[in-house]
């Protein structure tokens, strides 16, 4: 029975959950509001709905809602050194308003280590445990439909035991863009977006 509120409680955020069930042909949304002084968290719902698991590190990502009880909370859509999350209203939304860059070589070296595959994060076994074992870095790339990514393959012998896909790259923040633009002038970036993820990809290599 739908039942509406009178009024609209008091809320920083609110995560909105849409569940489908095809083979019982029905859907629910559920709405968790989330305010006060302390940081926003809700908690996983992974063990009742494993594809949630991407949606969650976005919502953390983009919106610094911390999710409880997730296995793998790390940016998905950022780099792994980025500060601040960016669809916050108090993110800036321009790159003029940060300082200048500069990437000196001791930083360019911390950002490739923060860029290496962990196999322990995944719960995955090092590759000295096992002279079978292989780590393959597939990508990133640009496959045959936009949006490029890479996938981290463990291999035992010839065959591929475990994949794990690495999405985010050439992110153009679309959705950020859009908070500062007319509608008229944010049209020329829906046509460069990628057509199958919407605005959580873009393509510059088009």
């Amino acid at each position: 029975m739908k039942q509406n509120r009178t009024a609209p409680p008091d809320t920083q955020f609110t995560v909105v959950y849409h569940l489908r069930s095809y083979q019982a042909n029905a859907e629910v949304r559920i709405k968790v509001a989330l305010g006060g002084t302390a940081p926003p968290a809700i908690p996983t719902i992974i063990p009742m709905w494993p594809a949630a698991e991407w949606y969650e590190r976005e919502l953390w990502d983009m919106f610094g809602i911390q999710v409880e009880g997730h296995p793998h909370l790390y940016r998905i859509l950022m780099p792994p050194w980025w500060e601040g999350h960016p669809l916050r209203k108090d993110h800036h939304d321009r790159a003029t308003e940060f300082g200048p860059f500069s990437l000196p070589p001791e930083k360019q070296a911390e950002f490739e280590e923060a860029l290496r595959f962990r196999p322990e994060m995944w719960g995955l076994p090092p590759a000295d445990s096992d002279s079978r074992l292989t780590y393959l870095n597939l990508g990133p790339h640009h496959p045959s439909t936009h949006g490029p990514f890479r996938v981290v393959l463990l291999l035992r012998d010839e065959h591929i035991v475990e994949a794990i896909p690495d999405i985010g790259y050439h992110h153009r923040g679309a959705e950020k863009i859009g908070e500062r633009q007319t509608w008229h002038t944010f049209i020329p970036y829906t046509d460069r977006v990628d057509y199958l993820a919407v605005s959580t990809t873009s393509c510059r290599t088009c």
